[in-house]
């Protein structure tokens, strides 16, 4: 086991790192805006501090947390970022044990009393429903990412539950957050006696995936099936036709991180009772009809 590090001034140490091992396909990042909008966001409040962020993408989580280990053994890092956490998740006992500050990305449950940032999944994917369903569907899909990640159980669990509510069908999709996953859903979909008219994607590249192969299959996006993207970046906004999202300003959601690690690096190791720093919640964008 790592000893703890000792105390800390009321300053991050500048020229160290703080580390992040996102559990990812590389092929998929590369495509993904999400990740390139947040660390922009961070390194906004981190960078004027002198402290650089180490990215390292590996496949499993278990190689995340050996990546951690290494990290804290030689000193490469004085901090970590959480994020994409499973339920009971290793990581954050990890950092724990390590002794070393972090700030976790997602549902406070999950958390185990780190700082964490949340963005309120639960609330967006409540509006989402709601405003689909005032637009005249009663049939609606939804197209996870990793259904053991924690946001993806929840924005699932919020979806079929709203739409419960209102009386509506649901049809669902797990995913990978790949363009083949969307494409995918699209064949399944058109495979389908009774289709849902409108689909809800966990991000941008699975719904362009979706709306490239509704092309290729003379589906009509509104007209014969609404697509939602979650997080509004520009490929949504450049795609013909231009995708409605769930929308929320990504580096913004960046520098809330950055400034709860700034303030958890200055007061050290990891203690119980950590604060929880609420996003905006992202709200519905339509274009055109949905």
């Amino acid at each position: 086991m790592a000893s703890a590090p000792a105390a800390r001034t009321a300053r991050p140490q500048e020229g160290t790192p703080v580390g992040l091992a996102l559990v990812r396909d590389a092929e998929v990042l590369g495509a993904e805006p999400f990740f390139h909008e947040f660390i922009a966001g961070m390194e906004r409040v981190l960078v004027p501090l002198g402290v650089p962020v180490l990215l390292q993408v590996v496949a499993t989580v278990r190689q995340a947390g050996e990546r951690m280990r290494a990290w804290a053994r030689y000193g490469q890092v004085q901090g970590m970022i959480l994020i994409d956490l499973l339920p009971g998740d290793e990581r954050v006992a990890l950092v724990k044990e390590l002794g070393m500050p972090a700030v976790v990305i997602g549902d406070p449950e999950t958390a185990g009393g780190l700082p964490a940032v949340w963005t309120q999944d639960d609330v967006a994917m409540r509006d989402v429903v709601a405003g689909l369903v005032g637009a005249g569907h009663t049939h609606l899909g939804h197209v996870g990412g990793p259904a053991q990640m924690a946001h993806t159980i929840i924005r699932r669990r919020t979806f079929e539950a709203v739409a419960a509510e209102h009386g509506v069908r649901t049809t669902v999709f797990d995913g990978d957050y790949s363009e083949a996953a969307g494409v995918r859903a699209i064949a399944a979909l058109a495979a389908s006696a009774e289709r849902p008219t409108a689909l809800v994607f966990d991000n941008d590249v699975m719904a362009l995936g979706a709306l490239h192969e509704a092309g290729r299959r003379g589906l009509a996006v509104p007209a014969d099936l609404a697509l939602v993207a979650w997080d509004d970046s520009a490929l949504c906004q450049l795609a013909v036709p231009p995708l409605s999202a769930v929308g929320h300003d990504v580096q913004e959601l960046g520098e809330l991180v950055g400034n709860a690690l700034a303030q958890a690096l200055a007061e050290g190791a990891p203690a119980a009772g950590g604060r929880v720093v609420k996003a905006a919640p992202a709200r519905l964008v339509a274009r055109g009809a949905l």
